[in-house]
């Protein structure tokens, strides 16, 4: 699957998108982020929406669930993820699901 996606991320953009690095190959994320999520008071799962910054570059915004299936965000702090380590620019060592 995600050599599929790589073959066909461009494909599927946009003309003004193409070849602009909006959409990434991964994004990492320090263990922390999700140790915070999965200790709020009833989170069962984990959500990972996708979302676009300021300079248009697709981004993974991880939330929590919780037993109803719903995304936890409460008024005061949320707990959300949305600073993860994109590739490309900052990419992992070679593996078989990025080359």
């Amino acid at each position: 699957m995600t050599k599929y996606y790589r073959s066909m991320k461009e494909e599927i953009l946009a003309a003004k998108f193409k070849n602009k690095n909006i959409l990434p190959i991964c994004e990492t994320f320090d263990r922390d982020a999700f140790d915070n999520i999965l200790q709020q008071n009833g989170c069962k799962k984990v959500r990972i929406y996708f979302g676009m910054d300021d300079n248009e570059l697709v981004k993974m915004v991880v939330v929590g669930v919780n037993d109803q299936d719903a995304d936890m965000l409460p008024a005061n702090d949320p707990v959300i993820i949305e600073m993860g380590i994109r590739c490309p620019n900052i990419c992992p060592p070679s593996s078989s699901l990025n080359t």
